[in-house]
């Protein structure tokens, strides 16, 4: 093959390389922008190290490390702290500068509709088949639910954090301390749950995960399995002969 053959295959190669991402690319639909990534990353890496260290605590291991109080140099008590001042901030910063999402985001989740009933009915199975119920929000009946559990939770925990922090002692300080722990007991499953069903792993839920990383953007088809009413607005594709059946 002679200097020339070689550089037409090569850029042929590239030429069809650059097609197959421009492709790619072209076929997906963006399921929340970068400021919604960016509070969702923020809230959960606080949450993560609020959940460990509390959790640590709670079971009676104050006087020994755990992994990120060696990693980091810093006593539990101390990272629990400061991460709960981070979650604090995120979620006033975020209050202030995206009001308009917040309100999209409440109108969504306050959003009950007929079939909502019968969604819930085939969730059990549907993680496993991919075959959920028709709904047209932009949240399913289950997420909204579970915004509604993790909204209040969390912010009884900062509430309860922020009284805990500044109250000394005395009956208030145990009544936030109730409280705290209590928010704990519940939010603690809803956050595993969540985690476990936005990071794919089961069938129904599939691809799922990029709709808060790699540019939030996820293939329609992964996208329209567990938001068909929201990704037929978004891409203006009505076509869904599966919901049809």
């Amino acid at each position: 093959m002679g200097p020339t053959e070689r550089h037409d295959t090569g850029q042929r190669d590239t030429e069809e390389q650059d097609i197959e991402q421009h492709d790619v690319a072209a076929n997906t639909v963006e399921r929340n922008p970068r400021a919604a990534r960016w509070f969702h990353a923020g809230v959960y890496v606080s949450v993560i190290v609020l959940l460990i260290t509390g959790w640590w605590l709670l079971l009676g291991n104050e006087g020994s490390p755990s992994l990120i109080a060696r990693v980091t140099g810093v006593p539990d008590t101390e990272v629990h702290t400061v991460a709960g001042w981070v979650l604090a901030g995120v979620t006033a910063l975020t209050v202030v500068v995206g009001a308009r999402g917040w309100r999209v985001f409440w109108r969504e989740t306050v959003r009950f509709q007929h079939g909502d009933g019968a969604w819930f009915r085939r969730w059990p199975t549907a993680i496993l088949t991919g075959r959920f119920g028709r709904h047209e929000g932009r949240f399913d009946p289950g997420q909204r639910v579970a915004n509604l559990v993790l909204v209040v939770t969390l912010l009884a925990l900062i509430g309860s954090g922020i009284g805990l922090v500044l109250v000394s002692g005395g009956p208030v300080f145990v009544w936030f301390a109730q409280i705290h722990r209590w928010s704990t007991y519940v939010v603690t499953p809803v956050v595993v749950g969540h985690v476990v069903i936005a990071s794919g792993i089961l069938p129904g839920y599939r691809g799922v995960w990029r709709a808060m990383h790699l540019g939030g953007k996820l293939h329609p088809r992964d996208a329209r399995r567990v938001w068909p009413g929201w990704t037929e607005r978004a891409t203006g594709d009505t076509h869904d002969p599966r919901h049809l059946r």
